[in-house]
């Protein structure tokens, strides 16, 4: 392994390690802090009786009672030990987006949960709602939004995000209408039309000169009360859009019709013409759009949607048809790489061509070389320019489950969703943290605000800290793939390709498993279901498997014909095959891994690896 020194955090010091090589580390750790808590239980009101007594310690029950927690907790040990998937392994688990957490983050929710502290309101959480405002910010600075934008920690993840995101967009679509109802001067001689079609920033500055008595009238009378509903028009999403989409929009009574799909390119991103195309048509046919969603992250390829030529296309129909719509990022699953591209002064790196030199400085990727794309680039240099992003701390950000965020580009805006319930929190009360009055979530546990705030410290949101770990998270699906390339398998006289999907643009590395001579892709959909239960819980083992991956199913009604250039041109089926299958069966491996950078680690677990999929194989085909 490498020992060059670089600049910024050490990766191996922040993680227990796939060995437990920090294993003595982390309790130390962990039991000073626990002794911490139990000082502080001791040294508030010490006059105090204590509510157990050595005589309560001594009676039977009590005692009966210990064993028992013993005996519990024993049994849950094993359960936990028995029939949990193995996802801390440094080369083995390559599923679903789950990986070695953050030392630090665990630490801190370990010690944050003895507090319980609810954030949902400030009196219940007087520490870490200051820490989640201090988070939010945070996160507001990474994404470009400064100062002036505003974030959140989410209960759930990004499916709450994003719920919460749409509910910002249908509130704010329809300020303009509930403001011509309330105080109609504000927008005289504009017409519905040019009503549906605000910034956010014009909407919220129209509502800022509205007089104060009605504020609140305005805000009742946006579609959080049915209004306008039927009016606001079409929310678009690109045909890998994660499921909660068309789900907020049945919630919100925006309606799952109104949710258009935009196909995608051959590298399975946004096709931004076709964008263009769909907006063109609808607005011709007189219906506004509310909002267009780029992914940056696709959960099914590891892909990054080009939310700057989104951004770009919105100026240029703006200048051209005077209509405009929100920009939603979800990038619940890749936000955090954009500290690969922010320096120790908080500022984006605004020369492509610096970002080597960086990158090799700080020891990003170990062997000096360019491993994002300027397409890519350019996508996260665009988040300034959007209205919100979802971004999931508990997947790229390292941190425990469940923690999502939701980060808002002008504060502001906040006001369309705020509710106040006196006994949580009374409005205009002088609160250093008022967080329930605006997010979706209600009780919310303040565990996991300490443990984003420590992360966030120990690995700075920058190139020296969370850069450093997403590019060893990259490189390693990077390996990955190049491993993939041209692997072949002889088992007994037929012959198995491996074919990569595409290059990834970020983690996610798809792939199928073909024999040679096979001309039947409902044959190669039937085969690949087989390897993947071999290869994941399905085959009984958890534990003792050696290889685990995930799969997932590219189908025409959900992706068109974007995947007809890997059916047809890298796989060599007809495309008689694709109508005839309806589908493409993918294995899917998602390597969240921070060891897999080390090319002599990856090595050895790739020897290894090879053999199990051989041994597979061998397997699958005694069973034809």
């Amino acid at each position: 392994m490498s020992t060059k020194p670089t600049k910024g955090v050490n990766l191996k010091a922040v993680f227990i390690g796939d060995k437990a090589e920090n294993g003595q580390l982390y309790k130390d750790l962990l039991t000073n802090l626990v002794d911490q808590h139990l000082g502080w239980r001791q040294n508030y009101m010490p006059q105090d009786e204590p509510g157990i007594t050595f005589a309560d310690q001594e009676e039977d029950s009590y005692k009966q009672t210990v064993r028992k927690q013993k005996e519990v907790l024993s049994v849950l040990s094993r359960r936990m030990r028995t029939d949990s998937v193995p996802w801390h392994s440094a080369g083995r688990y390559w599923c679903h987006m789950c990986s070695e957490t953050l030392m630090p983050a665990l630490l801190a929710y370990n010690f944050a949960t003895l507090w319980n502290s609810n954030n949902v309101a400030f009196e219940a959480s007087p520490a870490t709602s200051l820490l989640e405002e201090e988070v939010g910010m945070d996160l507001s600075h990474l994404l470009g939004f400064g100062d002036k934008g505003w974030g959140h920690l989410t209960a759930g993840g990004g499916t709450t995000a994003n719920l919460e995101g749409l509910w910002y967009m249908r509130n704010l679509k329809s300020l303009p209408l509930a403001i011509k109802e309330v105080q109609p001067e504000l927008v005289e001689g504009k017409s519905e039309w040019d009503l549906l079609n605000m910034s956010v920033k014009d909407a919220l500055n129209l509502w800022r000169q509205a007089k104060e008595e009605n504020i609140e009238k305005i805000k009742f009378r946006t579609a959080r009360c049915g209004n306008h509903i039927s009016k606001l028009g079409k929310l678009i999403v690109p045909m890998t859009k994660h499921y909660s989409w068309p789900k907020a929009a049945d919630v919100l009574g925006i309606g799952t019709d109104n949710v258009v799909p935009v196909p995608i390119s051959s590298h399975y991103t946004l096709d931004v013409e076709k964008l263009e195309s769909i907006i063109r048509k609808t607005v011709a046919e007189g219906t506004p759009i509310l909002a267009v969603v780029g992914v940056v992250g696709t959960t099914e390829e590891g892909q990054v949607d080009p939310i700057d030529k989104m951004v770009a296309l919105r100026k240029k129909l703006h200048e051209e048809l005077g209509i405009w719509f929100y920009i939603y990022v979800d990038a619940a699953y890749a936000g955090y790489a954009r500290t690969l591209f922010v320096n120790e002064d908080g500022e984006f790196i605004d020369d492509y061509d610096e970002l080597v030199k960086v990158h090799e400085e700080y020891g990003v990727f170990s062997d000096g070389k360019a491993h994002i794309s300027r397409d890519v680039y350019n996508a996260f240099k665009a988040f300034k320019d959007v209205d919100a992003v979802t971004i999931d701390p508990h997947k790229m950000g390292y941190i425990p489950y469940a923690a999502g965020a939701i980060v808002v580009s002008d504060r502001y805006m906040r006001e369309v969703i705020s509710y106040f319930a006196t006994y949580v929190f009374e409005k205009g009360a002088e609160c250093p943290a008022l967080l329930g009055a605006y997010m979706l979530d209600g009780s919310k546990a303040g565990a996991t605000a300490a443990s984003v705030w420590t992360a966030h410290r120990v690995l700075p949101l920058n190139v020296s800290g969370y850069g450093k770990l997403l590019g060893a998270s990259i490189e390693g699906a990077q390996n990955f793939y190049n491993f993939l390339q041209g692997l072949t398998f002889d088992i007994e006289g037929k012959v198995f390709e491996v074919v990569p999907l595409v290059e990834p643009d970020f983690n996610m590395v798809d792939f199928v498993i073909r024999e040679k001579g096979n001309n039947s892709l409902v044959e190669l959909n039937a085969f690949n279901n087989e390897f993947y239960k071999e290869s994941s819980f399905n085959s009984g083992m958890t534990y003792y498997n050696g290889f685990i991956i995930s799969h997932t199913d590219f189908s025409i009604p959900d992706y068109g014909d974007g995947p007809i250039k890997f059916v047809c041109e890298d796989l060599g089926f007809s495309l008689e095959e694709w109508k005839k299958a309806g589908k493409i069966t993918i294995l899917r491996a998602c390597v969240l891994s921070p060891y897999m950078n080390d090319k002599k680690l990856f090595d050895s677990y790739a020897k290894s690896v090879r053999e199990v999929i051989e041994q597979r194989l061998k397997k699958l085909c005694l069973k034809k």
